[in-house]
């Protein structure tokens, strides 16, 4: 009898374990998706920039060299 009351136990224990298990990688997966999306958009905006960087001519992005002070 406490064999079967112990393996009940255990069985239970291990079906608990596992559903927060999967509640666990469901959450893991969202994370990924949310991530994933953020990453896209990232690189849309970083290719955006790109198009736009030649546009604007020499910036801030010029070498320190090209634009002598004044008092030179």
């Amino acid at each position: 009898m406490d064999t079967e009351q112990e393996i009940e136990k255990r069985l239970t224990e291990l079906e608990i374990k596992a559903s927060f298990s999967e509640d666990l990688l469901d959450e893991l997966n969202q994370v990924i998706v949310r991530q994933q999306q953020q990453i896209d958009l990232l690189m849309r905006e970083v290719g955006q920039l790109r198009e736009q960087l030649p546009e604007a001519g020499p910036g801030p992005l010029a070498r320190p060299g090209d634009d002598l002070p004044p008092h030179y």
